[in-house]
């Protein structure tokens, strides 16, 4: 997969970019608050429809206007792809793939994928359970369409059973639509824990000999996925994991009503990390929890690559620099093959990298 050129249109601080990339390793440098992290930030966002940064598209537009565009020309699963995003203030963004207007989001997985490396991952394992969902999430919404598409309306029925059980005191009648909230948050969370727990299998299987390697073969790197404590199988059907859902719900339901809060779902999963048998979160030393976020990501771009035949674009936001020199020689050697695109404040120099092409980007303007 290969963004061959982007253009952006008073995306964050870009006023308008056009810019072509070399097939290879692609290094953007210059001095902070340029845009290189803005740059990435659009790559991913035409494989996602999402930002690591933003929680509304809102954000992404210049201030004081009111409109932004995005655009890619993509060569991926043997095509040539121009994939578009329309964002304004106000109403919904469209998406186009070769000029047609796409229905969802997870259309834009069935042709670009991208695995981004920023700093705050390297805080990955230490984080709450929720950065740890997240990276899930982004990783499994790119290689399984549907699962977007139950993702997205998890999170549409998890608000409002949530405002049903704030207010429910104050407007009783309410509680009359909370067993077909419960019900239909039950059969969209079966498939969300049957994706995770098939997607953990995955990097149970990949990640380990990442950080195996990684660490100079001392030490050994479990992965458990963590879901609603009923689902005895969170690998089986949907339809298994429903009914445990639902028994979940109704033993919960009372403690939710009383503390106005959604207690039962896998909005509360977890993907927990040990090392030799101890807890990552709990008892590693900063250098090996780094380590082991490297591993999950870079576990995930191998997983990517063994799904679809194709490397997905490597997007590296000025992680080099928090690295330590093994750290960032092993990286140096995992990531050959595919495109890659590295921030950084100085030049890394080429020669360590192969092939490519360096930019330098100031005021909002790339020049190779």
């Amino acid at each position: 997969m290969i963004v061959r050129a982007l253009t952006l249109d008073f995306f964050r601080n870009y006023l308008h970019l056009e810019a072509r990339f070399a097939p290879g390793v692609n290094v953007i440098c210059g001095e902070n608050a340029q845009g290189k992290t803005n740059l990435l930030e659009a790559i991913a966002y035409l494989s996602t429809a999402s930002s690591h940064r933003a929680r509304y598209d809102k954000e992404l537009i210049q201030f004081g206007v009111e409109h932004a565009f995005v655009k890619g020309e993509v060569s991926a699963r043997g095509r040539d792809f121009t994939l578009e995003a329309r964002l304004g203030r106000g109403v919904r963004r469209q998406l186009f793939s070769n000029g047609v207007r796409l229905k969802s989001a997870g259309e834009l997985s069935g042709v670009l994928n991208t695995v981004l490396f920023c700093p705050e991952d390297l805080y990955l394992i230490r984080e709450g359970a929720a950065t740890r969902r997240r990276f899930l999430d982004t990783c499994i919404c790119q290689l399984r369409p549907k699962y977007a598409e139950a993702l997205a309306e998890y999170r549409r029925l998890y608000e409002h059973k949530t405002r049903i059980l704030r207010d429910w005191e104050e407007h009783p009648s309410l509680l009359d639509t909370l067993d077909e909230f419960n019900l239909r948050m039950a059969q969209t969370g079966a498939l969300l824990i049957h994706y995770r727990a098939h997607f953990v299998k995955r990097l149970r299987e990949v990640t380990p000999p990442i950080h195996r390697d990684f660490s100079g073969g001392r030490e050994r790197l479990d992965l458990r996925y963590e879901t609603v404590s009923t689902v005895t199988d969170p690998e089986g059907s949907p339809r298994q994991i429903l009914a445990q859902l639902l028994s979940h719900q109704e033993s919960h339901r009372k403690a939710e009503l009383e503390a106005r809060q959604c207690l039962s779902g896998p909005h509360k999963d977890d993907l927990t990390v040990e090392l030799d048998g101890v807890s990552a979160k709990a008892f590693a030393s900063q250098g090996q929890t780094r380590t082991a976020a490297l591993s999950l990501k870079l576990a995930s771009r191998e997983i990517f690559f063994h799904e679809t035949g194709e490397w997905p674009v490597l997007l590296l936001d000025d992680v080099l620099s928090e690295l330590d020199q093994r750290r960032q020689e092993f990286v140096l050697r995992r990531i050959t093959g595919g495109q890659v695109f590295i921030t950084c404040c100085e030049d890394v120099g080429l020669d360590r990298l192969g092939e490519g092409k360096t930019f330098r980007i100031r005021d909002g303007q790339l020049v190779s």
